[in-house]
């Protein structure tokens, strides 16, 4: 088997999926941080591996996957031989995407959004993100008040693409104490065999 390099920095949300997903698969990873306060991921080298100019990116060999969410279709449909992660039910792979989609949207607008302004001191606007944030928990809430996990009977991909930056959401000034189900399903998902926590921002730390 080729090595599977990731190209990440330590505090992203979306490298932290990504890297969660590789231990939870239980495969061996050579971790390429990338310093993007030095603005890395705007050099030639690193734009040759993704145009875009973002972590993360997956090289497999000869193959190269950008976008976190890509990687992690890429990484359960060759890696998982059992398609738990990915189901093919139509409606249930249907249903992971609608959960990939909510990451790519209100996790980002939201939770991501406000961790950004208070861990990076981006210029954003925080109270919004934060607003954006409790309208999604809410949703979340009610979604979980009868189930353990978001799509089906067990983890599957929407559980890996949308843990990290809701756990991480009180790095934002997001608080998770009025949503018992979500803290449920962030612990549940955190019991899983080879997970691998975000590292902890100062503002964690301090808290």
């Amino acid at each position: 088997m080729s090595t599977i390099k990731l190209y990440r920095h330590a505090l992203s949300g979306h490298s932290h999926r990504v890297e969660l997903f590789l231990s939870l698969l239980n495969l061996e990873v050579e971790l390429v941080e990338v310093d993007l306060l030095g603005g890395a991921h705007k050099q030639p080298d690193f734009l040759a591996l993704n145009r875009f100019g973002q972590v993360p990116v997956l090289e497999d060999g000869d193959t190269v996957i950008a976008d976190s969410n890509a990687i992690l279709i890429y990484l359960a449909s060759k890696y998982d031989a059992s398609n738990s992660w990915l189901p093919v039910h139509p409606t249930v792979v249907a249903n992971v995407q609608r959960f990939l989609s909510v990451a790519a949207g209100p996790v980002v607008s939201g939770p991501a959004t406000a961790r950004l302004v208070t861990v990076f001191g981006s210029g954003q606007d925080q109270a919004r993100a934060i607003q954006i944030s409790h309208d999604l928990f809410a949703v979340l809430e009610g979604h979980l008040s009868d189930r353990n996990w978001l799509v089906s009977n067990r983890p599957t991909l929407a559980e890996v693409s949308n843990y990290s930056y809701i756990a991480h959401a009180p790095e934002g000034g997001v608080s998770l104490d009025a949503y018992p189900n979500l803290r449920g399903w962030l612990g549940r998902v955190e019991q899983l065999p080879g997970f691998v926590p975000m590292q902890a921002t100062a503002v964690s730390l301090a808290a």
